[in-house]
């Protein structure tokens, strides 16, 4: 993914991701009820969102589609902290998170397993 998405666009793609493809006026109903934004900012997020390449539209009813993947975005998001905060260290990056808390034997056994699979 090269296009960067705020976080208010970030919140519809959300829904788009939990929902799958719906109306605009159903992601506007969910955030309305989730966050609080009126029917305008909705449609000029997803306004946004499709000119960034992210949601096309097709109808009937102003359909809403993602295009790009949750994945895609947690990747590219995720790549960017580790560029921006940890100088590109990926070993940093996990010293840091490691060393915020204490981690349960099984979190440390699973971060294990996703380190062996790589």
């Amino acid at each position: 993914m090269e296009t960067k998405l705020f976080d208010s666009e970030l919140k519809i793609m959300s829904v788009l991701w939990r929902e799958g493809d719906t109306t605009a006026k159903r992601i506007s109903d969910i955030l309305k009820e989730e966050v609080g934004w009126n029917m305008n900012t909705t449609y000029t997020l997803i306004k946004r969102c499709m000119a960034k390449g992210a949601i096309e539209r097709y109808e009937p009813n102003f359909m809403c589609h993602a295009l790009i993947t949750r994945e895609e975005v947690q990747a590219a998001e995720t790549d960017e902290l580790i560029d921006k905060i940890y100088d590109g260290s990926v070993e940093k990056l996990f010293a840091s998170l490691l060393g915020r808390k204490k981690l349960s034997k099984e979190q440390i056994d699973k971060l294990k397993r996703i380190v062996e699979e790589e």
